[in-house]
């Protein structure tokens, strides 16, 4: 099952042969934090969406989901290497390069995102934004019920999107014979030394995670009412929930 890397081209593709390979550090800190949060806080907030009893932690979830999109967008730019958006803007003729390699079996290794991948976190990046977006409407009563379809059919969208991609990483860790999932947990995956990033950013990485528990404690406990906007119609609600005798 071991793997190993040719020299690298332009572009930092590589193809695949038989040996042993190195393992090198790819994914920062930061990048995993994020990458579990946001899966958790989509799923929290998907399983709790249809029910009236569970919407303030919906709502919860969804200012979490929020928070943690634009610490993505920010990271993407001034992240480590292969966190940054500059790594994984393939054009689509490097996609179809990608796709063919995959149908030969002889499939290109991407030490970060592959081609396919980056559609897919491109794609719900974007689907995460509008959810939040038309979230934040329909929980400000604004729109009426079109922005809240709206926001059911982007929820639906993204959920198929997260479908394909976890397929997506069966199929590339088979093929690629090395688990990708396990990658975005240790951070690390088949390459060269010279694949590997310098810093894992462990101190960013941990400040994300205590910002996303510090803002839960906030919620739960009503301290976050004082800057969060709440809904005209549902503010006396909202203040008798939090200070209940």
């Amino acid at each position: 099952m071991s793997t190993s890397l040719a020299s690298a081209p332009a572009g930092g593709r590589t193809s695949q042969s038989t040996d042993a390979a190195a393992t090198v550090r790819v994914w920062d800190v930061p990048t995993r934090v994020f990458h579990w949060s946001l899966a958790l806080c989509f799923a929290g907030a998907w399983l709790t969406s249809d029910s009236e009893r569970l919407r303030d932690l919906h709502v919860m979830l969804g200012y979490t989901f929020a928070g943690l999109i634009v610490f993505r967008v920010l990271w993407g730019l001034v992240g480590t290497r292969y966190a940054r958006f500059a790594s994984f803007l393939f054009s689509p003729r490097e996609l179809a390069s990608y796709l063919k390699s995959l149908i030969a079996r002889k499939p290109e290794h991407h030490p970060g995102h592959n081609p396919a991948g980056a559609i897919a976190i491109f794609a719900m990046l974007g689907l995460g934004a509008l959810i939040v977006l038309s979230g934040f409407a329909v929980y400000q009563d604004i729109g009426g019920e079109w922005l809240e379809e709206l926001h059911e059919v982007v929820a639906s969208t993204m959920l198929a999107v997260v479908f394909v991609h976890i397929a997506g990483v069966v199929v590339s860790s088979l093929m690629h014979r090395e688990n990708l999932v396990r990658a975005m947990v240790t951070g690390s995956k088949l390459g060269a030394p010279s694949d590997g990033i310098r810093r894992t950013h462990r101190i960013v990485g941990a400040a994300l995670l205590v910002a996303v528990l510090g803002f839960w404690w906030a919620y739960q406990s009503g301290a976050a009412d004082a800057w969060l906007p709440q809904p005209v119609a549902a503010a006396g609600e909202r203040s008798d929930r939090h200070h209940d005798d």
